[in-house]
């Protein structure tokens, strides 16, 4: 495989974590536990779409500035920095635009924590790293950083369920304002010292991307990523015992695990997908992976159309009006909620797919 060729299987892995991102933040009324994040420790299915993301964030930054020889060129700079202000520009606009819509026009309640915003400020880190750090040290400064964020949880209470001493609620709280937070848990799921694991989550995707564009033959690629992916999972896994699993504050056995268990998933569909140059169930069933594709192609901006539809149609109250005609046949509230999710997925695949038709393609 040429080390230019666009990878056909982080596409389809990208595609599966971004419907996946927006089914499970889309149910309505009373979803499955599993279409749920875990309450505290613990994780559901719910918990591994957005870590997956971030794992591919690190991927992409490593092979796409490896077109350049990580060359910290002016030009290279200037598009890390205006990719990470678009990014946290556009997570900071949607909560915007969700409060304006209810007549809230200020910034006095703009919360300035979210998905896009932890997105910006990793890939940010990790670019730079890119260019001016030595990739032999990739892991240890993963490792470094989360056993530096270890600490912090362990000497600051940070797997306390109460805000009042728990230090990443504190934190937040102390620098930004409680009018700026999230407030429907103990601590912000985006809060700025969770960013510190986050950057390590970057960097773990980044050393992946490394294997797949140095190792010669898909055959070395699909190992190597399935060796980092059991190592890790593994690894998270005894951790866990004395650093519990947990996504709200990003623990490092949730890093551990999750990047491991997105490795594992890239390693099986490179196997399919990309082994012996495609030939394989991607060629005997295309249109298997043809949603996978509508979504990965333009992820970014179809999460960001996720949410400002959803706002919308939650402001106008068509998604009430919606779920009021599916309850009418599913009796079931669960049942209701996942067939909302999905009325809702096929809604953006519906704008993904004109986008795709059209090889149009929106890089955020």
């Amino acid at each position: 495989m040429n080390t230019n060729q666009r990878l056909l299987s982080l596409d389809i892995l990208r595609g599966i974590t971004v419907a996946g991102m927006i089914l499970v933040n889309n149910g309505w009324g009373e979803s499955y536990e599993m279409l749920q994040h875990s309450k505290w420790n613990g994780m559901t299915p719910c918990d591994l779409v957005f870590p997956f993301f971030l794992f591919i964030v690190g991927i992409s930054c490593y092979l796409s500035l490896a077109k350049s020889a990580f060359k910290p060129t002016p030009q290279v700079l200037r598009r890390i920095l205006r990719r990470t202000v678009l990014l946290f520009a556009i997570g900071l606009f949607i909560h915007w635009f969700d409060n304006a819509l209810w007549g809230d026009f200020g910034f006095a309640h703009l919360r300035i924590w979210a998905v896009l915003q932890r997105i910006a400020l990793c890939y940010c880190a990790v670019s730079l790293f890119a260019l001016f750090g030595n990739h032999r040290y990739t892991l240890p400064v993963a490792a470094v950083l989360l056993v530096v964020y270890s600490g912090i949880l362990l000497l600051g209470n940070g797997y306390a369920e109460d805000a009042s001493i728990n230090i990443l609620a504190q934190t937040d709280l102390r620098l930004f304002g409680y009018d700026h937070l999230y407030h429907k848990g103990p601590v912000d799921p985006e809060g700025l010292l969770g960013t510190i694991p986050s950057i390590a989550h970057v960097l773990i995707g980044f050393y992946c991307g490394q294997l797949i564009r140095e190792k010669e033959s898909i055959g070395q690629k699909v190992c190597a990523l399935f060796v980092v992916g059991t190592v890790l999972v593994v690894g998270g896994w005894l951790l866990s015992y004395g650093l519990p699993l947990n996504k709200r504050v990003w623990s490092p056995s949730y890093v551990m695990v999750t990047c491991g268990l997105a490795s594992l998933l890239q390693a099986l569909l490179m196997y399919l997908i990309d082994l012996d140059g495609g030939k394989k169930l991607f060629t005997r069933h295309p249109s298997l992976f043809t949603p996978f594709r509508v979504f990965g192609v333009n992820a970014l901006a179809l999460y960001v159309s996720s949410e400002l539809l959803a706002i919308v149609l939650g402001y106008f109250n068509i998604s009430e009006i919606v779920y009021a005609g599916i309850s009418a046949v599913v009796p079931l509230a669960k049942p209701a909620s996942l067939v909302y999710a999905l009325y809702f997925v096929l809604l953006n695949y519906a704008i993904g797919y004109v986008l795709y038709r059209k090889k149009i393609y929106i890089k955020l």
